[in-house]
């Protein structure tokens, strides 16, 4: 069974940084893209940032040049590193595997169950 599990949320003051970890684990092949996703209270879940397997990136307009997505692909992990962080990044982060095959060959997409991010002073 496949599960995907964040870690590194937390309180952190305005300007601040913190580093995001989900791993996954089970019979996992490959992944296609693993991405990280939040939702504050009242809004809509939004992407944050995306990683392929063939290395391209992607982010949303509002955390560019702060936070830095990366993956370990032996590990099946995918890291967010978020500096200068600010209070409108409050949110739950959740990591998201699309394309992940099973060694059973079935597909599927994944999700987290989502870790909270507070900024606040």
């Amino acid at each position: 069974q496949v599960q995907l599990v964040e870690s590194g949320g937390g309180l952190v003051q305005p300007g601040g940084s913190l580093r995001l970890s989900c791993a996954a684990s089970g019979s996992i092949f490959s992944i296609n893209t693993m991405a990280w996703y939040r939702q504050a209270p009242g809004k809509q879940r939004e992407l944050v940032a995306a990683s392929t397997s063939g290395g391209s990136t992607n982010y949303a307009d509002s955390v560019k040049e702060r936070f830095t997505i990366s993956r370990d692909n032996a590990k099946n992990t995918v890291y967010l590193q978020m500096n200068s962080l600010k209070p409108e990044d409050t949110a739950v982060y959740y990591c998201h595997a699309e394309g992940l095959v099973t060694m059973s060959l079935y597909e599927g997409d994944y999700w987290g169950q989502g870790t909270q991010v507070t900024v606040s002073s």
